[in-house]
């Protein structure tokens, strides 16, 4: 396609057909398509760069104005939307890099940081046919011949990319591999990494360029939590194997790959990791808990909860990050509505009782905790917890963490805090009779109790119960209710589409009850918001019983779960496959995305 956008380059290292982009030609073709305004394009042209925009690419440049698109009213000329538009000028294919599906220890090797810092390209994907190469600058092609003699038989595939993503992943990929080859040579050779600073406070995403003279281990730990920050992970697995570690992410409840690391890497990964959760570095044999207090990218704080297992080649490392602002969330945000939501705040604003969340880990059972604490957390009242581990710290709350060795379990802990003059409590999880009973003192003494259970649905916390050897009798004096819940993935706002609903699979979801089916329901797309998968975070499912007075009479000895599940329903309890349902009527997700999560095998 024909264009004004480029000037010959007159660098030595060019080529007469090299066209780099020129602002007043950029700025011209965005007039003449009707992108911008002439009076801004002509303003902004005739004013001379700030040093702090030396460096910056020329959309880079525009996109900083925050021009109206007068092509798309209510949008603004950004950074995304002037990519796009170069692509089309140019015919060359869009693409944004996304960091998971980045191989960084092969496509670093395609070239060197020297090569593809002056050329301003970088290489994002390497088959045995060609490597893709991502560049800002479409008509700019005097590398090629150089790298070519460097590829053998593989061809060159050329798309266009945001530049300030280029710019940002050029640096952060190489000294992502600088280090571990560094650290790698080191460990071979037997010298150890230096990773003896103890911090309390740790700084991340301050990497430096490849060339600097830096600590690999600390890089390499820097770009792991700066990468899981940036791409909204929950949870950073590092698995040792015999010759090469794997580092994972679980983004959006889904485990994704993110990089092999040689074993005596990992091995030195792992101890700066323990070395900054203040855990002991030489006992490898037993497992260890431990906790990260650090920034991110934006400056947010953010806790990072650790946790150690040996394993057959190694020690295990797995980190659950706490998102703070998770609890400035509302409960609307969490996933509950209507009836349920109103039967929560019910259940919780007693003055005494015991209420139980029930699910497996990872199913938002904390965040749930957390924000009802904090909204009960005024002035007036004291609100204690006894927590193995302490989650998320937060100042309203008085915390106590269970410390094994020296017997301060959640039974003994709970004791204390009677004597704490509390109004609310919060028992991390109940596991053994012992604790129940001291829950259930506490009920009967006048306090609000919160805990947790594992079990599949709400009527089993009553069950479960029961095997504790708690009697039945104090199960109906102190239970206010429980709630069972999952979380399920949301749908990519960006790219859903509509779909027809499966009929079956919609009377399998919604049985016993008699839901009318949806005239439309969504389905999952994939694009380059949510890097193909259809999802976007995700929102809770909840079943929620209350123990009424129709409930007791049916928590006995040897009391039917079906039965108190019945009557539970009777009175208005929607079972987690309803609540996902009724998620998937709204548009919000899909049937198979619930059955994902709350197979038909389990419940009613």
């Amino acid at each position: 396609m024909a264009s004004s956008l480029g000037s010959a380059d007159g660098d030595t290292r060019g080529e007469q057909h090299d066209r780099m982009l020129d602002l007043r030609s950029v700025l011209n073709d965005l007039v003449a398509d009707g992108r911008l305004d002439k009076a801004q394009g002509d303003r902004l042209a005739a004013q001379p760069r700030r040093r702090d925009q030396l460096q910056l690419h020329l959309l880079e440049l525009i996109a900083q104005e925050e021009f109206e698109d007068r092509a798309h009213p209510g949008k603004r000329l950004d950074l995304e939307a002037l990519t796009l538009w170069l692509c089309e000028k140019s015919g060359q294919p869009y693409l944004r890099i996304d960091p998971l599906k980045v191989n960084v220890e092969r496509v670093t090797g395609v070239m060197s940081y020297q090569f593809a810092q002056r050329h301003n390209i970088l290489a994002v994907e390497l088959t045995e046919d060609e490597v893709v190469i991502a560049t800002a600058q479409p008509w700019v092609r005097s590398w090629e011949p150089m790298l070519e003699q460097t590829l053998g038989t593989r061809s060159i595939r050329r798309v266009v990319t945001n530049p300030a993503d280029l710019r940002r992943f050029t640096v952060e990929f190489y000294t992502m591999a600088r280090s571990v080859r560094r650290a790698r040579d080191q460990h071979q050779s037997g010298a150890g990494a230096a990773i003896t600073n103890l911090e309390q406070m740790l700084d991340i995403g301050r990497l430096k360029s490849p060339e600097a003279n830096d600590a690999h281990i600390v890089n390499i730990v820097d770009w792991l939590l700066q990468y899981a920050f940036d791409q909204r992970a929950s949870d950073i697995h590092i698995e040792p194997r015999r010759e090469q570690g794997r580092v994972r992410f679980r983004i959006d409840g889904v485990l994704h790959d993110i990089y092999a690391l040689p074993a005596a890497v990992m091995t030195a990964v792992v101890s700066r990791l323990k070395i900054l959760g203040r855990m002991d570095v030489a006992e490898k044999r037993r497992p260890q808990d431990g906790r990260i207090k650090t920034r991110s990218t934006e400056n947010a704080e953010v806790e990072l909860r650790l946790s150690t297992m040996p394993t057959a080649f190694g020690e295990k490392l797995v980190m659950r990050i706490f998102d703070p602002d998770v609890l400035l969330r509302s409960f609307e945000d969490l996933g509950f509505g209507g009836e349920d939501l109103k039967r929560w705040y019910g259940m919780v604003h007693n003055p005494h009782g015991i209420v139980l969340v029930t699910g497996p880990t990872g199913s938002g059972k904390t965040t749930t905790l957390y924000s009802t604490l904090k909204d009960l957390a005024t002035p007036e009242v004291n609100v204690c917890t006894i927590e193995d581990p302490i989650e998320m710290v937060e100042s309203s709350f008085n915390q106590m963490q269970v410390q094994k060795n020296i017997d301060l379990d959640f039974a003994s802990g709970v004791r204390a805090l009677l004597r704490q003059d509390p109004d609310i409590i919060m028992i991390g999880e109940i596991r053994d009779l012992e604790t129940a009973e001291m829950a259930i003192q506490a009920a009967l003494t006048g306090h609000l109790v919160l805990s947790t259970l594992h079990t599949n649905d709400a009527p089993s916390a009553i069950t479960r119960l029961l095997e504790l050897e708690v009697p039945a009798y104090l199960i109906r004096a102190t239970v206010l209710g429980c709630m069972a819940q999952r979380l399920i993935r949301v749908l990519c706002p960006h790219c859903k589409a509509p779909a027809s609903v499966d009929k079956d699979a919609w009377r399998a979801l919604i049985r016993p009850f008699k839901v009318p089916l949806p005239e439309q329901a969504q389905r999952a797309v994939g694009c380059i918001e949510c890097r193909d998968t259809g999802f976007m975070g995700r929102v809770g499912i909840y079943e929620l019983l209350p123990v009424t007075e129709r409930v007791k009479p049916l928590i006995a000895p040897q009391c039917d779960l079906a039965e108190i599940r019945t009557q539970a329903m009777r009175e208005g309890m929607r079972t987690l496959r309803l609540s996902g349902a009724l998620q998937v009527a709204r548009g919000n997700t899909t049937i198979e995305e619930v059955l994902r999560v709350v197979p038909l095998t389990s419940g009613e």
